[in-house]
């Protein structure tokens, strides 16, 4: 369960960095604000993405060292990621949601509870070498 949590704020992180990006890069910050204040927004936005992916890998990797698979890591990850910024992008910038992205989202966590429901097989045993 902590790899899962873990994975998920990994893919929150990652979430909050591109938003960022967007933020930094954007047209026109701070509409009607002039001298210095677009500036230091934007040099803080490119700071907080810095921030935010370095925190992100640090915490991508701790799930991937208490997960039990690598895989169930890097789509627990991918599919928080894909959640965190349809959501992020709906709060900042409007974005809207169309009823594919509905459908992608409902694939995306059926894909999940399957993953994270699902009995781990043990690993086959290898087979002992015969003497000749």
């Amino acid at each position: 369960m902590r790899a899962a949590v873990a994975a998920a704020a990994a893919g929150l992180l990652g979430a909050a960095a591109a938003a960022a990006a967007k933020l930094a890069l954007g047209a026109r910050p701070l509409r009607g604000a002039g001298g210095w204040l677009p500036v230091l927004f934007r040099v803080g936005c490119i700071g907080l993405v810095c921030a935010c992916n370095a925190v992100m890998w640090t915490v991508f990797a701790k799930a991937l060292r208490l997960s039990s698979s690598s895989a169930t890591a890097s789509v627990t990850t991918t599919a928080s990621n894909f959640i965190s910024s349809a959501i992020l992008g709906k709060l900042l910038f409007g974005e809207t949601w169309t009823p594919v992205w509905w459908v992608g989202l409902a694939m995306t966590l059926c894909g999940l509870v399957l993953l994270h429901t699902a009995a781990p097989r043990p690993a086959p045993l290898p087979a002992e070498k015969k003497e000749m």
